[in-house]
């Protein structure tokens, strides 16, 4: 007899219809989206769970720990800094992402981020919106041909945005300790070399211990005079005080954020009151394609692990189930 398996989904923002469901044909699934704003929600939802879906909520050790029947946790994207990855190999649960779906998206919002800013677009529309026409005679904006597009990482993003850049005519070089080689025509160089030649500075990298804050004060005093900081990855990567301060301060000239520290954006960020940074709402995974691709991949891992399977995409490699009794 086929054994029964709930499966929970912490969020009721990624919409999961029928057709998506028939990845669970020939298993006994219940299948529920839950509204979980709150670790208290969370924890009820998930408590007899035999595999989690989460978008952005938080698994951390105490809440992993509460899971009695967990096989994988799965997250709808490629970062899973929300997740303790650690703690849920020593319970026994795969934790999975989806790491190639929506790499496109982000790599094409990075170069429009980073467009727009360096374009002005945002104060020329203000201009034509409120005096019916706006000067583009304004320093500051040069022609791609003339500048350096830095790349901080180059993971599937990092790549597909480097070859977009070079595309425009850019300069590219790139900095990332595992790889051995760049696209074509892209120069791999240090850390602080990365920094002192971008005009433009897209971040690609994961958030980790090891790069929270990478973008700190020290390191945006040495990013070169008029030049441009883009974030596509994970708010934490960048120090946003510091930032402001660099914005207002006439070093840089703009930013073009979609990743926050704290989501979604307080009221009283610095960042909010500024003309020089294009702000976005961690929209740069979406389109209805990459959307689709996300949720396939997610619920066939996920139907993998319960059919005894091993995932396509893993993170961890678990030891031996362990139930709670």
């Amino acid at each position: 007899m086929t054994a029964s398996f709930r499966v929970v989904q912490t969020s009721t923002r990624v919409p999961v219809g029928p057709s998506d469901l028939t990845v669970f044909d020939g298993l006994d699934v219940d299948f529920e989206a839950v509204h979980a704003p709150d670790e208290r929600t969370v924890l009820e939802a998930t408590r007899d769970a035999d595999a989690v879906l989460v978008l952005v909520e938080d698994f951390p050790r105490h809440v992993i720990e509460n899971l009695r029947a967990a096989r994988s946790i799965t997250r709808y994207g490629i970062g899973y800094d929300t997740i303790d990855v650690a703690a849920a190999t020593d319970r026994g649960i795969w934790v999975t992402n989806v790491p190639d779906a929506n790499h496109r998206e982000v790599a094409v919002h990075a170069i429009a981020l980073a467009l727009a800013v360096t374009r002005r677009l945002p104060a020329l529309d203000r201009g034509i919106r409120s005096e019916g026409w706006a000067s583009a005679l304004a320093p500051g904006v040069h022609r791609p041909d003339v500048q350096t597009f830095g790349l901080l990482g180059l993971g599937r993003t990092g790549w597909r945005t480097a070859e977009v850049a070079r595309a425009l005519g850019y300069t590219v070089v790139a900095h990332d300790p595992a790889a051995v080689a760049g696209p074509d025509g892209v120069e791999l160089v240090g850390f602080d070399e990365l920094v002192a030649r971008s005009d433009v500075l897209s971040l690609h990298v994961p958030l980790l211990e090891s790069t929270r804050n990478i973008v700190d004060a020290a390191v945006l005093a040495r990013m070169r005079p008029g030049s441009v900081l883009v974030n596509v990855s994970r708010g934490g990567l960048v120090d946003e005080h510091a930032l402001a301060d660099a914005l207002v301060e006439g070093h840089l000239f703009g930013a073009g954020l979609d990743a926050f520290a704290c989501e979604p954006l307080e009221a009283d960020s610095p960042l909010r009151g500024l003309d020089s940074v294009i702000l976005t709402p961690h929209a740069a995974h979406w389109s209805e394609e990459s959307w689709a691709e996300v949720r396939s991949s997610a619920l066939a891992d996920v139907a993998r692990v319960l059919r005894g399977e091993e995932p396509r995409s893993p993170v961890n490699r678990p030891q031996p189930l362990r139930r709670v009794p």
